[in-house]
């Protein structure tokens, strides 16, 4: 099993901090999942990549559409790996199964929404315990990123 980063989002939204996390995992050579069971989120979030930056869009694709092993980044609800990706970003609290074959998987989540809060305290606690390779992420009152454990 890879590295698991959990990012603790306070100051952010996940539309503006999955697009830069997403562009950092290109700019270091690797494709990406990102696993999100909400259809409704899942459409949004495709919707954000294309409109990421007026001047960029972050090229992707669906799991379910033609030519997904093609695609740098790949939406999905689902375990499949049709891209071959080296990063996996699980949203909404998606299904951690099927991990081990990424390089690194992020798992991002809302510090403002209780259950997500208390869902990313079970998983943790949880993969601390199969003795996982865990960074907790989390924003500081300048809006970086600080590494807290």
């Amino acid at each position: 099993m890879g590295e698991i980063w959990f990012y603790h989002l306070e100051r952010s939204t996940l539309d503006q901090v999955l697009p830069e996390l997403l562009d950092r995992t290109l700019q270091r050579g690797w494709r990406a999942r990102v696993r999100v069971a909400d259809a409704d989120q899942r459409a949004e979030i495709d919707e954000r990549l294309w409109s990421w930056r007026d001047d960029t869009f972050l090229a992707h694709g669906l799991a379910d559409q033609p030519h997904a092993a093609r695609q740098p980044i790949l939406l999905t609800a689902g375990h499949e790996n049709p891209n071959a990706s080296q990063a996996l970003f699980i949203v909404d609290g998606s299904d951690m199964t099927v991990t081990e074959e990424f390089e690194r998987c992020f798992i991002i989540f809302d510090g403002r929404d209780e259950t997500a809060l208390q869902g990313a305290r079970e998983r943790w606690k949880a993969l601390k315990g199969q003795g996982a390779n865990l960074a907790y992420w989390k924003q500081s009152d300048e809006g970086r990123w600080e590494k807290a454990a």
